[in-house]
């Protein structure tokens, strides 16, 4: 058993077998089929079959495949917990005993092979430290995610603006405007912030919202998300006495992937650091 392929390059693999195949599947008969139907070679009714199509052809991808990349996946890593969690943030997998889990075809062998596989999870993960991290790691607002999303907002506010001065459309062009004000305002605001929103070392992590707390204070320390296309959003969530933090991450200078993987990392220093006491 080789077990040389370290997490982040299981979950980039992952993501390439699994994900952007999936995605190129669902849009392309989408799209293919949306261009017909403009075109007048189909006819209208196809275009509820091409949509249906997609995303039965996009999950049997994804059902299909998954099962190549676990079986690959576990047998080639040797932190398997590290690597299921960070599959599931990621959405790369599904929790166990989710009814979508349950649609992932596997034939005998596999089966076989994933219950030998299980086994692994007997043994705890072992700490790999990445001396690419400094000992501290401050997080901010992203200045070039704020300020783009600032100038979309301006572009609203000038469409909003436009369409009261130029047109009839008094109404929606207000509403266009107070929106585009509003969120460039806002935008601006936290483009502009240059305090700490997050602070994270081999002692512990301290929030914008929550004070500083010790690792041995905190449990169940994760990146998650919530929604789906664009209305997904990430928080960093855990545990500490009498409360939990629950903080939106979408406009700081960092992602699910980077965040959770400094979580794993520091509280696995602040381990190490504890048994060479």
């Amino acid at each position: 058993m080789n077990e040389t392929v370290t997490v982040d390059e299981a979950i980039s693999k992952g993501h390439k077998m699994v994900t952007y195949p999936g995605m190129l599947v669902l849009f392309g008969i989408l799209g293919l089929t949306i261009y017909l139907g403009i075109q007048k070679v189909i006819p209208t009714w196809c275009l509820a079959v091409g949509f249906i199509l997609s995303f039965i052809l996009a999950w049997l991808w994804w059902s299909f495949m998954i099962t190549k990349w676990r079986l690959w996946a576990f047998e080639n890593v040797r932190n398997v917990h590290e690597l299921k969690q960070r599959a599931i943030q990621e959405k790369l997998i599904w929790p166990d005993n989710s009814i979508f889990e349950k649609t992932e075809i596997r034939n005998s062998i596999d089966k076989e092979k994933l219950t030998s596989l299980q086994n692994k999870f007997k043994q705890a993960d072992l700490f790999q430290d990445d001396f690419t991290i400094p000992d501290e790691t401050v997080i901010y607002y992203s200045k070039s995610k704020n300020f783009l999303e600032m100038a979309i907002m301006l572009v609203c506010l000038g469409v909003g603006i436009y369409l009261i001065l130029k047109t009839d459309s008094y109404i929606f062009g207000s509403i266009l405007s107070v929106i585009g004000a509003y969120f460039a305002y806002k935008e601006y605001k936290e483009a502009t912030n240059t305090e700490p929103q997050i602070i994270i070392n081999d002692k512990g992590i301290e929030t914008i919202s929550t004070d500083f707390y010790n690792w041995n204070d905190i449990e169940n320390e994760k990146v998650i998300s919530k929604g789906s296309g664009k209305h997904t959003h990430y928080y960093l969530t855990y545990n500490f006495p009498h409360g939990t933090e629950h903080l939106q991450i979408d406009g700081y200078d960092t992602d699910i992937r980077r965040l959770n993987k400094l979580l794993i990392l520091y509280r696995g220093r602040s381990n190490k650091k504890t048994i060479n006491r």
